[in-house]
């Protein structure tokens, strides 16, 4: 049977006449991470905050681990954190960095410290105990920061934007480091980030808001390759929205024709780049190629206005200003309005 860790209950976050958060609702499952994605002002990072207990919900209610939390303060929830800048003590070693913790708990010394070299250990960073923070790399700063938030065995942990210091060539390394952690500790993890192929790499589910509120809720894949808005399809990876009529269960538009489901009426529909292939001659007419090392980007001017089209490297190339016809089908397309 599973566990719901954190629920929000009709979440509402105000900051005097501004709503930063509008009202959500959300469960998530003990052992799941679950990220919060969105444009800069969102709410996601006011999401974050309303779990930690830096702020305190205008209505509703947040539980963690079946206990309501909502008026409770930072200090008496069992939450760890990973902040963007890691928040290090500089002037003290790894070891006294990762048994802080425990230590300011009542915990005593000695046995905080053998905790913290255990978790030390689990996370790869044996040996490097007697180090300074600023005597590590990037990544494994970031370690030391998860290793300190997990010493505490906490019911949830926090990630607010934890790659935003990470030089981009360590990333996928970091967030690759990030997940197997929160898999062989079973945590269950809550993570802030603004960058789309991030929350796809690292997430169980994902939520995306906009303005305040929950747009959409689902697996990476979910989210991808069935987006429930303009919004969301536009927002995670490229997307080649296509506006046109439906009737009687096809849709039309100039050059095209497919089943879809839903009522009849104005529709939207979303191609990702990818799903579109190209062939030499016909209609259409390359305006851009762009190489991108593992792959060519080509924006086609078509009659249903211009379009994104993304192919491997391995393909034949074609150049700007060369006639092509772009061939979709029904299963290429997702109806999103």
């Amino acid at each position: 049977m599973t566990q719901t860790a954190i629920e929000f209950r009709s979440v509402v976050k105000r900051y005097g006449t501004a709503t930063a958060v509008a009202g959500i609702d959300l469960s998530i499952v003990k052992g799941e991470l679950v990220t919060f994605l969105g444009p800069s002002g969102c709410g996601k990072t006011t999401s974050l905050r309303l779990i930690a207990g830096l702020e305190l919900p205008s209505a509703g209610q947040v539980f963690i681990a079946g206990r309501d939390v909502s008026r409770d303060p930072a200090s008496a929830r069992n939450v760890g954190m990973v902040f963007q800048s890691y928040a290090l003590f500089p002037h003290v070693s790894v070891l006294e960095n990762v048994a802080y913790g425990p230590v300011i708990r009542g915990t005593p010394k000695a046995e905080a410290q053998a905790r913290a070299r255990e978790i030390l250990e689990q996370v790869g960073l044996a040996g490097l105990e007697a180090r300074l923070p600023a005597e590590l790399s990037g990544g494994q700063q970031q370690r030391v920061a998860v290793a300190r938030a997990i010493v505490q065995q906490p019911d949830v942990i926090l990630f607010d934007e934890p790659l935003s210091n990470v030089d981009a060539k360590l990333r996928r390394k970091v967030r690759e480091e990030i997940r197997s952690l929160q898999r062989r500790f079973g945590l269950t993890a809550v993570y802030v980030t603004h960058d789309q192929e991030e929350a796809l790499a690292v997430s169980d589910r994902i939520v995306v808001m906009e303005k305040g509120r929950i747009a959409q809720v689902g697996t990476p894949s979910e989210l991808y390759e069935h987006p429930a808005s303009p919004f969301i399809a536009d927002f995670i990876g490229d997307a080649n929205l296509i506006q046109g009529r439906v009737v009687q269960g096809q849709f039309t538009a100039p050059g095209m024709a497919f089943p879809v489901s839903g009522p009849d009426g104005p529709a939207t529909l979303s191609i990702r780049p990818e799903r579109i292939t190209l062939s030499p001659g016909g209609p259409d007419r390359v305006l851009t190629a762009t190489y991108l090392g593992s792959r060519m980007e080509y924006s086609v001017a078509t009659e249903r206005g211009e379009m994104l089209v993304s192919r491997p490297i391995f393909e034949p190339r074609l150049t700007a200003g060369q006639e092509v016809s772009l061939h979709i089908t029904p299963a290429d397309a997702s109806r999103v309005a």
